[in-house]
């Protein structure tokens, strides 16, 4: 198949070629021109026909549809595709969930426990007066206020039961949590406790599938809306860009930004991340991360990215990895839908975390409120964990011989 017979193809699969007495209007690969194709003469009426009398694009085209819509008496009859979806099923092992909701807190608390216990205090100068509060008291004193979804006020009573069963080392007021969570030295550490409690997945997962989502919170905003001509009013919102796992729903990596914060350009950082710790062999997304460096950067770790093109793609460089990726969406197209479809089941992570963590976030400044978001996904992997315990047999090892930490938990972040 020659140069001109593929860009035929291509034009045959992408664009609509309407028949009439006179023959074909095949519109060009670009679709901005109509031309005028004779299958039985051989004519077109483009420029590469017209200057060099060669067979084009056009006419290999309109032959690739002659050719589809012929039925076995010579007919040209138009055809119409009625597709039908069926609906997808997960089933669940109801004795396995029931086991692990049934003892969840229990569980949990234990898993925060260890998982927090080896978090290192900040260096700080010699000075009179009370010790500070260690930063693994302060982590998860404000993880599990948040897992609780309780008020500070009524989170007292839980607070001192958790010093009581020595998962504190010193007892506190439940108030103090409001102010823990406005610790800017906190967000770099629970943003490396989010991927140490993914760690234990690491031999389960290697599909991963990018998303974003918001919490709304107390703060409102005030925009214009071109479309209608007038201004409106909402809550405010924190956006999360998480990368998780298609089979256990773990989050591997977290970005928390503003809400105006685009998609496609956390998608590097993301698979970074989740590359240091995971193995990944697809990356299924939406097509809001498509680009020419995410398709790179997956490609780069030995993986495929499975991301559907818009439909004003264009097919690209010869030879490059666009090309590839778009003639294989163009013509295997069943084939690439197994893959990408790989992310809907995982569309229900977000949901998770709304539904047992709340949609919403109560701290008012954006220091705490992006620490109360960490927290969630925090209590989320650990639920996961908790899950895969029981269902799996995964044994939760967050530790390096017991007391070295397996990732960094002080990274140096923007």
């Amino acid at each position: 198949m020659n140069a001109r017979e593929e860009r035929g193809l291509v034009i045959a699969a992408m664009r609509k070629l309407n028949h009439d007495e006179k023959g074909w209007l095949v519109p060009s690969q670009s679709g901005e021109k109509i031309y005028r194709v004779s299958v039985t003469a051989q004519t077109c009426d483009c420029p590469d026909h017209c200057e060099r009398g060669v067979k084009c694009k056009h006419i290999y085209a309109a032959e690739f549809v002659l050719k589809r819509e012929t039925d076995v008496n010579g007919n040209i009859v138009e055809t119409k595709t009625m597709t039908f979806t069926e609906k997808v099923t997960y089933k669940q092992n109801w004795p396995a969930y029931n086991e692990a909701q049934q003892n969840e807190k229990k569980r949990f608390l234990a898993l925060l426990y260890d998982l927090t216990r080896n978090v290192p205090n900040l260096p700080r100068k010699r000075v009179s007066g009370r010790a500070p509060t260690p930063m693994a008291d302060m982590i998860f004193a404000s993880a599990f206020k948040v897992y609780s979804t309780i008020s500070t006020r009524r989170f007292a009573c839980d607070l001192e039961d958790a010093f009581d069963n020595g998962y504190l080392s010193m007892n506190m007021n439940s108030i103090s949590i409001s102010a823990y969570l406005e610790c800017p030295a906190m967000t770099p550490i629970l943003h490396g406790l989010v991927e140490q409690a993914a760690l234990p997945l690491r031999s389960v997962e290697t599909v991963f599938c990018p998303d974003s989502t918001g919490f709304s919170c107390s703060r409102f905003v005030r925009w214009y809306d071109e479309k209608y001509g007038v201004t409106k009013t909402g809550h405010d919102w924190v956006k999360a860009h998480a990368m998780r796992g298609k089979k256990t729903h773990i989050v591997t990596a977290l970005e928390i930004r503003d809400r105006d914060a685009a998609d496609s350009p956390q998608f590097k950082p993301l698979v970074e991340t989740t590359a240091k710790n995971f193995t990944i062999k697809e990356v299924p997304a939406d097509k809001g991360y498509l680009s020419h460096a995410n398709l790179e950067q997956v490609d780069k770790l030995g993986a495929t990215a499975y991301i559907p093109f818009k439909s004003n793609s264009v097919q690209g460089e010869a030879g490059r990895l666009w090309e590839k990726m778009f003639l294989f969406y163009q013509f295997n197209r069943e084939e690439f839908e197994k893959h990408y479809h790989q992310r809907s089941n995982a569309e229900s992570v977000f949901s998770m975390v709304k539904a047992k963590f709340r949609d919403n976030v109560r701290s008012k400044c954006d220091v705490a409120m992006k620490n109360e978001v960490l927290c969630k996904f925090l209590c989320h992997n650990i639920c996961c964990v908790i899950m895969s315990q029981v269902e799996l047999g995964i044994e939760a090892n967050f530790w390096k011989d017991g007391t070295t930490p397996a990732i960094n938990l002080l990274p140096n972040r923007a």
